[in-house]
This record gives structure tokens, sequence and C-alpha cells, in this order.
């Protein structure tokens, strides 16, 4: 079981990467339109380094929905390893058993 504090500072993060989300895509294609002058870029590019750093999507950290496990989350069921393999082998995740060959 990983510790409160980080699955707290995780929900965190992804509470501040939704609040500053429209405000980075903005800034965003400012950078990246051919159309934008030089100065317009730059100026983007400023505020978007004065945006906090957990507005960053990449900061973001999956974790297991039931312990906390930072390492080994598989994204199509929000489980680690662990805990997807134990709910496997009491049949609780449909279509998904063990393999055998």
């Amino acid at each position: 079981m990983a510790k409160v504090c980080m699955v707290e500072r995780e929900k965190k993060r992804i509470k501040t990467v939704k609040k500053y989300e429209a405000k980075r895509t903005e800034l965003k294609a400012i950078i990246k339109s051919p159309n934008s002058s030089f100065e317009e870029r730059m100026d983007a590019q400023t505020k978007l380094q004065k945006l906090p750093r957990d507005a960053s999507p990449a900061r973001v950290q999956r974790r297991c929905r039931l312990t906390g496990r930072p390492h080994a989350v598989y994204r199509k069921f929000g489980l680690c390893r662990n805990k997807l393999r134990e709910h496997t082998m009491r049949g609780d995740v449909p279509g998904l058993r063990k393999g055998s060959w």
C-alpha cells in the first residue's frame, strides 16, 4: 500500500492539470501556429513557463486504484500487476484469464 500523502499528491496534480488545461492548450496553439509573430511566440512561451510545474500532464503518475502502487499499472484496468492477478484468479475481471500452454 502506498503512502497516503503520495496518493493525495497525485490527486492534487490531476486537479492542477485540469485547472490549467485550457490555458496550456491555448498557449501551445500560439507557439505552434505559423501565423503568429516571433514576439507572440516568445510571449506565449514565457507565459507557459510561468505556469506551475504540476500543470503539465506529463508529471501525473499512473497509480493502482486499489493500493496506490505507482509501478506496473495496466492502463486498461487501472490496477497494478499484483491486484490484477488476484482479481483475475477470482474471476472478477471479465474476459481475462490466466494463460497456460
